[in-house]
This record gives structure tokens, C-alpha cells and sequence, in this order.
């Protein structure tokens, strides 16, 4: 059986990333949070291509998939989008707006937490982001955050046309109604969140963990330096994977769209979840060692080199 084509939804966005050395447990005072007043001195600030839904595209293309990108781009990001074609991420079916590329500025401690803003721009002028000319084809969707109705409608598209769905809310579980969360968990095969952002969808849908987990056939929650689980309805007993050393720490931003990509690389070959949530954690460590969300690169022999030198097991990259 052939794989499927993996078709990515998500926002496209320029990333502008500041770093400070302090960390916010220091500077926030708990008691006064309601009259926070707050500012720091930055060490280091980049401006990046992003986007989550670009992003997974791009590491994905680097281990060889030709992803199909769905999403909204102002008239400032051609170059971005040629730059995603020769890496050989599909932008054909990407919309072109009149109003400008989103845009998230994101400040991160020396924790790793981070505290961000998201201007949508063009990702709210979204024009036809619908799934319907895919219908009776061999995809897997990936529904990663970007305007909230397209969303639902590429949600409701899934459960429609019985197509495969990964439920990548992310950050976007604070803003979309509670209902678009509960179709998204009804719908979806694949869960991949964060613990943070678990503890945020099961508060604001009225599930339990538990309850999400007996619903989803595979969800995984990543742990920051602590690694990832993978659990889900049709994973019999749980399982930890450890994270990946990198060589050097330069920022996190953009480390859980590269785990997603190195995952759902493995899960569309049907491989062994735990290899599948090692593949990820090799594709997040790229990410961490530098200041960007497509800053790194890696070949498949690389890749290949460094799951060994990591896990002690060999991988073959196709």
C-alpha cells in the first residue's frame, strides 16, 4: 500500500525571537500579577521564517516527504515561499492575501518558558483552505494552529470524508471554542500537545486526561527536558521516550513542529510508536541548537548517525 500524502494546515508566519537570561520566576511577583508591569533586558533577537504549519513542513521535507502546505501569506513572503519549494514543500495551494504575513514575537527565559504574542495578518484572510478536492484521496491531515473557523471546517471535512487527522491544536487551544475542541478530539487518530496545553484542553472541554486518552487512538505529550509519552486509546501501556542530547542550546522555539514532523515521518510507515517518538525527539534536537524554527539542516545520513549515537539502534531514513 502506498503512503499517504501528508497535507499540513497551519499558520505561516515570521517569527521575531528574543532571548534574556533572567528568568520570569524572578521578575513576576505573584501577589501584584494583576498589576503586572514588566520589562527586561534582551541578550539576543532574530527574525525568522515560522509558523507552525511551515515549520512541520520543512523538517519534514528535509527527511525526504514533499508535504502539501495549506495556509495564508501577505505579498511580503515570496521569497519565503520559494524558499519552502526548494526544499521541496508543495506551496501551490497556499492563499495569497493582500494583507500582511503573521507574525509571532515570542521572549523566552533561561528556563525555556516562554511568553508570546501572535499578530494573524494574513492567516485570518485565509480565503478556501478546504479539504474537499482531497476527499477520495490517500492523505493524512494534519489540522495544526491557524485561523480558528478554517480550523473546524477542515475538522468537520475530516470526519466528513473519513480522512486520517492529526489534531495538532498547540497553543491554539486557548482561543477556539470549546466545542471545535471537542469535534477535534472526536475526530481525530493522532493527539500531539504539550503537558501544559493537555492540562488546557482537558480543563476547557470538560474531559479528564484520562478521558481524552480512552478517546484518541494515539496521543503524545511532550515534557520539555523531561522527554514525551505516548499513550492513547489503542496504546496498551504507556510509553516514555527519553529526549535527545544536543550539542549546543541556542532556544527552543520550534522544537515540538520538529518533533511533530520526525513523529509523523515514522507514523504514516506504521512503525513502532516508541521509534516513532525517538525519530521526533532527533528532529527536536536540530531545532534546539539553533535560534530559528528553519534555521538547521541535517541529511539523511546525518539523521541516521545521530538516532544511533543517541538511542544505540539503527534507523533507515527512505
Amino acid at each position: 500500500m502506498s503512503l499517504p500524502q501528508i497535507i499540513v494546515s497551519g499558520s505561516i508566519a515570521i517569527d521575531r525571537i528574543m532571548n534574556f537570561s533572567g528568568k520570569y520566576k524572578d521578575l513576576i511577583k505573584p501577589d501584584k500579577i494583576h498589576v503586572l508591569s514588566l520589562s527586561f533586558f534582551l541578550d539576543k533577537l532574530s527574525t525568522n521564517d515560522g509558523g507552525v504549519g511551515a515549520n512541520i513542513c520543512y523538517t519534514l521535507s528535509l527527511l525526504g516527504e514533499k508535504p502539501i502546505l495549506l495556509g495564508s501569506v501577505g505579498p511580503d513572503a515570496d521569497k519565503y515561499l520559494e524558499k519552502l519549494a526548494n526544499t521541496g514543500v508543495n506551496v501551490d495551494y497556499v492563499h495569497h492575501s493582500d494583507t500582511p504575513t503573521a507574525c509571532f514575537n515570542v521572549f523566552t527565559d533561561s528556563d525555556d518558558n516562554q511568553i508570546g504574542g501572535f499578530y494573524p495578518g494574513a492567516m485570518f484572510d485565509c480565503g478556501d483552505l478546504s479539504l474537499t478536492k482531497w476527499q477520495d484521496e490517500n492523505v493524512f491531515v494534519v489540522i495544526s494552529p491557524h485561523y480558528p473557523a478554517a480550523m473546524r471546517q477542515q475538522t468537520d471535512e475530516c470526519k466528513k470524508f473519513g480522512l486520517r487527522m492529526f489534531y495538532d491544536i498547540g497553543q491554539q487551544v486557548v482561543n477556539v471554542p470549546h466545542e471545535d475542541l471537542i469535534a477535534g478530539i472526536e475526530t481525530a487518530e493522532l493527539l500531539i500537545l504539550n503537558d501544559y496545553e493537555f492540562s488546557v484542553l482537558s480543563e476547557r472541554t470538560g474531559k479528564t486526561q484520562q478521558q481524552i486518552i480512552d478517546t484518541i487512538p494515539v496521543v503524545v505529550v511532550t515534557k520539555g527536558k523531561q522527554g514525551s509519552i505516548v499513550t492513547g486509546k489503542n496504546v496498551k501501556n504507556e510509553i516514555s521516550i527519553p529526549i535527545a542530547h544536543p550539542e549546543t542550546v541556542a532556544d527552543p522555539t520550534g522544537a515540538g513542529d520538529a518533533f511533530r514532523a520526525g513523529f509523523l515521518y515514522g507514523y504514516i510507515r506504521n512503525y513502532d510508536l516508541e521509534l516513532c517518538g525517538k525519530m521526533g525527539a532527533i528532529s527536536s534536537v536540530y531545532a534546539v541548537e539553533t535560534h530559528g524554527t528553519q534555521e538547521f539542516k541535517f541529511t539523511k545520513k546525518q539523521f541516521e548517525t545521530r538516532f544511533s549515537d543517541n538511542f544505540h539502534d539503527k534507523i533507515k531514513i527512505n
